[in-house]
């Protein structure tokens, strides 16, 4: 027969069994509250025509059927980040993108890798011209830029967000600045590209602008607040280490920004939203967008990098298309990024990119 000490034991394990069932049950309701209030939310802006909302049609998206049965995509969202250098709500074809990255979401862990495709990247446009891989989003807008990171790299994308120099600045400002060491010799070029967005000219190289009206300069090096302008300005810089390092300061404002927003309230997160939706342009609907943000403390960027990857690319003229980042074997560089961003130790390339590779090799030397 149980004693009364075991009744009481059990009876307390019951009740703390009870409770945690009550919180988890309160907790989930309360989430449900969240991506309810955040559909409507955004369901308003969408309709109030803030966003530009671009519908991409299963039919312009290109998935060549030997990645369409590639079991290690699944269960995986991946969606192409473009940022444009545009200063207005110009955010479609006739852009060229100054940012091309890759976000992969792994949507049982919450794990995020980032990966950017440097813009002088020689590779097949999506149409079979080749070139630097920017003009794929000037000459087709993000149609064809998905269409072309599909081609090339053995992906599923059919999703993307674009965003112009406006809504990057307005975003940063919004979440109160971003953290970021700055270095010495990075400093005139972050003031001079400041100076560029706020400035006033006569011709294509000189401009002119207020110190503390129209921008803040940067005085110093270290770890500081970046504020809107200083970041996008950051973010720029191409003096400084070639493009190879302007592509990672691009994922360290990123990952700055994702850190900041995740200690955000869902009301917070929704001004932001508020102030920068309307220069951005994405495919993605409301109720994604919506669910995107209310599990928004569950992702985590564990990863990042550049593509082609540093072992596996040169730099060199190619023909009249000037400088480009040429893929040293592009196969070897879709293994290495399917390593990266699926773990997939034995990936075998597809016949398409074979025969992409064979003609940037051929095109190039390399």
């Amino acid at each position: 027969m149980a004693t009364k000490q075991e009744i009481a034991r059990k009876r307390a394990i019951a009740k703390r069994r009870a409770q945690k069932k009550r919180r988890k049950i309160i907790l989930f309701i309360l989430e449900i509250v969240v991506l309810a209030v955040l559909v409507i939310v955004l369901y308003g802006v969408f309709k109030a025509g803030k966003i530009q909302k671009i519908s991409i049609d299963d039919e312009d998206i290109v998935i060549n059927s030997e990645v369409a049965s590639n079991e290690a995509l699944k269960g995986y969202k991946n969606i192409a980040l473009f940022g444009v250098d545009s200063r207005d709500k110009s955010l479609g074809k006739g852009n060229r993108t100054d940012t091309i990255m890759i976000c992969s979401i792994n949507e049982d862990t919450g794990d995020v890798k980032l990966c950017s495709v440097f813009r002088d990247t020689y590779l097949n446009l999506g149409n079979d011209s080749y070139n630097k891989c920017n003009a794929a989003y000037a000459k087709g807008g993000p149609e064809q830029a998905i269409n072309m990171l599909n081609m090339n790299l053995d992906l599923n994308i059919t999703d993307y967000v674009t965003v112009g120099f406006t809504g990057l600045t307005k975003a940063i400002d919004e979440l109160g600045g971003v953290t970021i060491d700055v270095r010495e010799e990075e400093i005139s070029h972050l003031n001079n590209y400041q100076i560029s967005m706020v400035g006033t000219t006569t011709d294509k190289e000189h401009y002119t602008a207020t110190e503390g009206k129209d921008y803040t300069a940067v005085t110093h090096a270290g770890p500081q607040t970046l504020n809107g302008l200083q970041a996008t300005a950051y973010c720029r810089i191409r003096y400084v280490g070639n493009d190879f390092e302007r592509a990672l300061r691009q994922r360290t404002v990123l990952q700055r920004l994702f850190d900041v927003a995740k200690t955000m309230s869902p009301s917070q997160l929704n001004s932001v939203l508020d102030e920068t939706l309307p220069y951005v342009s994405t495919s993605l609907d409301a109720s994604e967008l919506a669910d995107m943000i209310s599990k928004i403390g569950k992702y985590n960027i564990v990863a990042d990098d550049g593509f082609p990857f540093e072992e596996n690319r040169a730099t060199g003229k190619v023909g009249s298309k000037g400088s480009c980042v040429i893929p040293d074997d592009l196969k070897e560089n879709v293994i290495e990024l399917q390593k990266f961003l699926f773990d997939n130790d034995e990936y075998v390339p597809s016949s398409e990119v074979e025969t992409c590779s064979q003609k940037i090799s051929a095109d190039t030397g390399y």
